[in-house]
């Protein structure tokens, strides 16, 4: 479960505040298979890195019960100084794996990364699809009771692609998710639920075609 109690966050400009969330409250349920949705810029990776905990907000606070993903498809999750191998051990260590596992976990995820010996580089030399891969890779080592996916199983080619959706596919018989993507068919196929962003206010659906008219009625007003 993930609840927002009277969340704000907002990025400060040349212009001013600029509101992301404002005074926002809702709950995600333990069972949820939550799409969201929402315009360009509306703030839905913002979202995500709150969700996660990788960001905080300005005021208000989010309350979590179980184990959470990074969001995966987000270069903020990984360290551009480290190497692939290196962000490997040193999530491995963040999730408290035993110390005689680590090297098993590195290897295996050297090998769904699919990136070679880039895998023994910084990760600033990586180009966008290698850090996804990683990131995908990474977080598919662990079992979490809820993932956060920003737009990630769109990455590599098709065989990869196959197989981040055979992966992730059996991770979701134990664990709900919460994911962002523009493809409203494939949301519409793995959603219950939505989430809709906009103009600083978020709504949640217990019905996804629901989320979906009322995504569609707002941008058409834009």
């Amino acid at each position: 479960m993930i609840r927002l109690e009277n969340v704000t966050k907002f990025y400060a400009t040349p212009y001013g505040r600029h509101f992301v969330l404002k005074e926002v409250s809702f709950t995600i349920p333990d069972d949820a298979q939550l799409g969201v949705l929402g315009p360009n810029g509306a703030g839905k990776s913002t979202l995500m890195r709150l969700l996660s905990g990788v960001d905080v907000p300005n005021s208000g606070r989010i309350i979590r019960t179980g184990t959470i993903s990074w969001p995966m498809g987000l270069a903020s999750s990984m360290q551009n100084s480290l190497t692939g191998k290196e962000n490997a051990r040193f999530a491995c260590q963040i999730q408290g794996v035993p110390r005689s596992e680590i090297k098993r976990i590195v290897n295996g995820i050297r090998v769904f990364a699919e990136i070679g010996n880039y895998f023994d580089m910084p990760l600033r030399t990586y180009s966008s699809g290698m850090r996804a891969r990683l990131n995908f890779a990474i977080a598919m080592a662990f079992d979490f009771d809820c993932y956060i996916i920003d737009e990630l199983t769109a990455v590599g080619d098709r065989n990869f692609r196959e197989k981040s959706l055979k992966i992730f596919k059996e991770k979701r018989e134990n664990a709900s998710f919460i994911k962002v993507s523009h493809n409203l068919d494939e949301l519409k196929k793995e959603c219950n639920m939505g989430l809709v962003l906009n103009d600083g206010k978020a709504s949640i659906y217990k019905d996804f075609s629901e989320a979906i008219d009322v995504y569609l009625r707002n941008i058409s007003k834009k």
